[in-house]
């Protein structure tokens, strides 16, 4: 897992997890299931978190 250093950065990446742009903002996916978990409001996409192609969207 992932560690948050407290300095604006993560030590390691986030497993199991993807992210990607959409229209509301950055939404975290779970990798196995493809269900999405979080999404950020703020336009900045999530620490650590592989991001997936938009050829890759089903």
């Amino acid at each position: 897992m992932a560690k948050n250093t407290g300095k604006g950065y993560r030590k390691g990446a986030v497993r199991d997890r993807s992210q990607v742009e959409t229209p509301v903002g950055w939404a975290k996916r779970d990798s196995e299931t493809g269900r999405f978990l979080d999404v950020k409001s703020d336009g900045e996409p999530f620490k650590g978190v592989r991001r997936e192609h938009r050829d890759e969207q089903k």
